[in-house]
This record gives C-alpha cells, structure tokens and sequence, in this order.
C-alpha cells in the first residue's frame, strides 16, 4: 500500500495518469480546448456547468447559462468556457481543478459512468461537495473530495445518502482526525498507545495539550460511527457482550491513560466505505461488491 496519492491504483483512473500540471490557469484551459474537440466535449462542459450551480457567488450566472451553451456552436461555447477558466478567485479555481480531475479520472466511454454523471442523483452530490467550499480549505481534503467524487461516479457501494455523510465528515473531521482513521485502517486492532506511537512517535505527559487533542480525536470519531473498540460477534453479525472482569485487588490511583494500552480499536463499516470512497491512496483498489 503507499501512502502517497501520485502513486495510487485508483479503480477510477480510466485515461489520465498524472494530475500534478493540472493547477495553472493556462494548463486548465489548454485541457479544456482539446477536450471540448472531442465528441463528448459539450456533455462535460454542462456536467461542469451544472456542478459549478451550486457554488453561491457564481450559480446565478453559470447555472442560467448551461441551458444556453447546450445549443451553442462549438466555437462559442469553447470562448465562453475558456472565459470562465479567467476568473481569478481562488475558491473557484481549486473547484476547476478539482472537476477537471475528476473527469480525468473517469471512462467517459462508459455509457454507465455517463449515465451517472448526467443523473440529479450525482450532481447533487457535486453541488454539496462545492456549496460550502470550506471544505476545501486543505489541499489534503479537496483530494478526498475528489476521490470521492470520482468513486461515486464509478461505483455503487454505498447509498448516496450514505455519501452525503461522507462528505458532512470531510467537512467537519480535521487533519488530524484523518490520520487516526488511516491509521486504524492499515493496523485494525490497534490500541491507543500503537495509534499514537506509529503517527508521533515520542511519548507526552498524560496532563499535555497533545494527550487532551488525542482523547478528543479519539472521541469525536467514535461518537461519529467512524471507529469503535473491537468487538467479537457471532456468525449472524450480533455483538457479543463481554464477559465481566474482577476487579484488581487494589483499584489504581490514576484515572485511564489516553494512550492505554489494552483496547483494539477497528474501522465501523461506515469507517471502511468512507476509508474506500476518500482514501484510495491507501487502497489498492475499490472493488465492486461480490454478489
């Protein structure tokens, strides 16, 4: 597994490899050109039309001009679009990027995928990814957006409310939140103590800034259904209780560590479908379910 996304098996990638020249304004619109002198040239530029609706400070104009570029001759609407790749504001910028990657990454030729990229079902996945732009404020979570993005295209895993989750996470989870979820996805069974361990490294005092931030890590994905200590179910998929423990002899002074040691913590199945729809730099490849 590798833990860099220039070097991912991504299910997704269909017919372009590397993105990394994609950022420059003159780049995006030199993509564009050639794409809109392909026969599905005018399909994504609606499909980029109609995600860009979403975007408060440029869905009036854009999303009233879709209906009219569906009709325009091909000069015109190459003119027009190469118009827009001008603007300058960042925020619309990163959403160019991001929707040029992802389209990048999907098989176009797929009646499926198109099908798909055309439904409401997925543009309002789109538009809620780019409504609140904030979520973008990392270049870490506009990747996970667009794996995202590119995973709900190609593949039927979860439902799109389940999806819809999805994205509300990236918005609220930090960073920091992130890597503790990779790292139980590559180390299921991990306590407190590996988890910490495998991402800082040195060790703090239990009374420190850092051990406070880690508790709460640690809280706000187990409240949010993403991790959970392990559990033993039987085969129909019922969670057995624990047995009771005795209590030691000699009840300890110090209140639990919030690096103990002796609970497994694991992915929650939501945790896994989000590790595979955002995350695909760490998976080797998003498979369809068995049926």
């Amino acid at each position: 597994m590798s833990d860099h996304v220039g070097n991912e098996d991504n299910a997704c990638d269909g017919q372009a490899g590397d993105t990394r020249s994609l950022p420059s304004v003159d780049g995006l619109r030199e993509e564009m050109d050639r794409a809109l002198q392909a026969g599905a040239g005018p399909k994504l530029a609606r499909f980029a039309l109609a995600c860009l609706g979403g975007v408060p400070f440029v869905g009036g104009a854009l999303g009233g001009a879709a209906g009219f570029w569906s009709e325009a001759e091909q000069a015109r609407l190459n003119k027009l679009f190469a118009a827009w790749l001008k603007f300058q504001e960042q925020e619309l910028r990163e959403i160019g990027v991001t929707l040029m990657e992802v389209m990048a990454r999907l098989d176009t030729n797929d009646p499926e995928i198109q099908k798909r990229i055309e439904s409401p079902e997925y543009l309002s996945l789109v538009r809620k990814c780019f409504r609140d732009w904030s979520a973008a404020e990392s270049e870490e979570k506009r990747q996970l957006i667009r794996n995202l993005l590119c995973n709900a295209a190609a593949f039927k895993l979860a439902k799109d409310e389940v999806v819809k989750l999805f994205i509300k996470w990236i918005e609220d989870y930090s960073e920091a939140h992130f890597a503790v979820i990779r790292e139980v996805y590559k180390h299921p069974g991990s306590t407190r103590r590996d988890i910490w361990r495998h991402i800082h490294g040195a060790e703090v005092r239990e009374d420190s800034a850092e051990a406070d931030l880690f508790r709460l890590l640690v809280h706000d994905l187990s409240v949010g259904r993403v991790v959970r200590q392990h559990r033993e179910k039987d085969y129909q998929g019922n969670f057995l209780k624990e047995r009771s423990k005795r209590s030691p002899a000699r009840p300890s002074r110090v209140m639990t560590s919030a690096f103990e040691d002796d609970k497994e913590y694991e992915l929650t199945e939501l945790g896994k479908q989000f590790v595979h729809y955002t995350m695909n730099e760490i998976v080797p490849k998003l498979a369809a379910p068995s049926t």
